[in-house]
């Protein structure tokens, strides 16, 4: 599976063959010492492919000398990037993009990869456009000029590769293939009907040499690296993290990912490596296969290494074709429609992120389309920071549990008290929110309590902004003769109110651990000032009396 998927990936990725097959030495024997998981197969992969394309052909021509050595260069910096972030233990920041942007973005990298492969599929000479949907449409006006031989053999290709799949995972069904359709053009001359084939492919290992590095090329690719870092190892670390849910005999560590994972393409950029990235087709075969340990993965940069030095001579027939149906074989699972209807089903706003990107990635390339997605995210993970939830809490008949009115709307409300849960954060993005909120709740009663009580339980962290609008909210309250009762603050947040002197100035008989606690002080409290006030009441209607 790896080398007929490294030669057509290298292609795929707009470098000479030979260098997918060097992409699967150095890198795969390093990544089995230093790399965590037993099962993942690391090399050239089809995403990473289609990022580095998009970006370093920007800069030259695919399959001429400078192409191959910027693309050589983004390895090394790709794998320097992912060094730093292990030494700063930065794996969390993969963490940054969101599952649905994740889902898009692949879905949409998947497409652009079929239609990229339809000059080699079809036998079509498709001019380069700058978006996708110019590709599809000149393939569709153009559609009478397809090799009938070229697509006949790729077609069959893709069937015959799903057919062995499903009857086998384990068993190299595109390995098969491409054996069985490289002899069938050797011996019936299909390369002389229009057929293209790879040609010549140098044998040898590669030699030791150091990348062309410069400052401005780095500065130009830095988008491309930046994004095919990220991507590249979200994709390595969650097929490895799959393999330890399944297996359960080894413990995926991310930053020592990072490092195993940087160190391969670092090294290996210097013998000519292109970069690579974990790959979960030959992941899964690799488990499927019976492999329980990295030694599965030296085994097959050994026979890489064998291929090299005795089989390049039989690459020549290779028919292009071939190689495009197993790329189209391994990216039509990428296209994840389950993952959408099931957003869609569950959440609207993770349905529009994902959908947002996918067309954002199809429309504006791949790297503008990732952007899209995150910034997305980011701007909706702070329009509901900004806008969190807010309960009041009302007391259940005959419990002490205090639960939300708007799902229990047949609960007790009391004209003594007012509860108030407020689930987030207090900062300067909600501050403004949260205050609004509570004047409202306040506004909304006939008659206003006498105590408010601000259930703190989910409020795991305030800052000064967050303070002040506080100190704001009591002083409000004090003008209206209500008093602010703070129930189940956590340690951080009443250290930080203790630090402010909010604690004093409230004072230490306003803290309570439950809101039981605090409807006990408040309803205590109020029968105490209505035997205060019927006495002081008493009192002068005797005094006047006696008069």
């Amino acid at each position: 599976m790896l080398i007929p998927q490294a030669i057509a990936y290298a292609l795929l990725m707009g470098v000479p063959p030979i260098y997918g097959l060097y992409a699967c030495l150095v890198p795969l024997l390093l990544y089995a010492f230093f790399g965590t998981s037993k099962q993942l197969s690391i090399g050239p992969v089809a995403v990473t492919a289609i990022l580095v394309m998009s970006g370093v052909s920007q800069l030259a021509d695919p399959f001429t000398q400078r192409f191959i050595e910027l693309v050589v260069f983004s390895g090394f910096l790709i794998g320097v990037l992912q060094i730093i972030m292990s030494v700063l233990r930065m794996g969390f920041l993969v963490n940054l993009i969101s599952q649905p942007v994740i889902s898009g973005f692949i879905s949409a990298a998947a497409i652009i990869i079929i239609v990229s492969q339809l000059e080699q599929g079809m036998g079509i000479a498709i001019p380069d456009f700058k978006y996708t949907h110019q590709t599809i449409w000149y393939v569709l006006s153009h559609f009478m000029e397809v090799n009938w031989v070229t697509f006949g053999i790729c077609l069959s290709s893709i069937a015959v590769i799903i057919i062995l799949k499903k009857w086998k995972k384990s068993f190299p069904g595109a390995l098969v293939v491409l054996v069985v359709m490289t002899l069938a053009t050797y011996v019936f001359g299909l390369h002389t009907k229009g057929l293209s084939v790879i040609k010549d492919v140098p044998s040898g290992l590669p030699s030791f040499s150091i990348p062309n590095m410069d400052y401005d090329t780095l500065i130009t690719l830095i988008p491309s690296v930046l994004t095919v870092t990220f991507i590249g190892y979200v994709g390595s670390i969650g097929i490895a993290k799959s393999m330890e849910m399944k297996n359960r005999d080894h413990v995926i560590r991310p930053n020592q990912e990072l490092f195993a994972l940087g160190i391969s393409k670092i090294i290996g950029s210097f013998f000519q490596a292109v970069p690579s990235s974990g790959s979960y087709s030959r992941t899964a075969i690799n488990d499927e296969a019976g492999g329980k340990t990295a030694v599965s993965s030296i085994i097959a940069a050994i026979m890489v290494i064998l291929s090299l030095l005795f089989l390049t001579s039989f690459f020549y027939y290779i028919p292009k074709t071939v190689l495009a149906a197993i790329i189209l074989v391994s990216v039509f699972g990428l296209i994840n429609f389950s993952e959408a209807v099931y957003l869609f089903r569950l959440r609207r706003r993770d349905f529009i992120v994902m959908l947002i990107t996918f067309f954002g990635t199809l429309i504006f390339g791949v790297e503008k389309g990732i952007f899209i997605g995150v910034l997305l995210s980011f701007v909706f993970l702070q329009y509901y920071s900004a806008r969190p939830h807010i309960a009041e809490l009302v007391n259940i008949p005959d419990t002490k549990y205090y639960r939300n009115i708007n799902r229990f709307p047949n609960a007790t409300q009391s004209d003594v008290y007012l509860i108030i849960r407020f689930d987030n954060q207090l900062y300067f993005g909600n501050s403004g929110y949260f205050k609004d909120a509570v004047l409202t709740y306040l506004s909304e009663r006939k008659r206003l309590p006498i105590f408010l009580i601000l259930d703190n339980t989910n409020m795991h962290d305030i800052d000064s902004t967050g303070l002040h609008v506080l100190e704001d909210i009591q002083q409000y309250l004090d003008g209206l003769n209500i008093q602010l009762l703070m129930v189940g603050t956590i340690g951080p947040v009443r250290d930080f109110l203790k630090r402010s002197g909010f604690t004093d100035e409230l004072g230490m008989n306003h803290y309570y651990l439950t809101i039981s606690d605090a409807v006990d002080y408040a309803e205590k409290r109020t029968k105490h000032k209505e035997i205060h006030k019927a006495a002081v009441q008493f009192n002068t209607k005797r005094r006047s009396f006696l008069e």
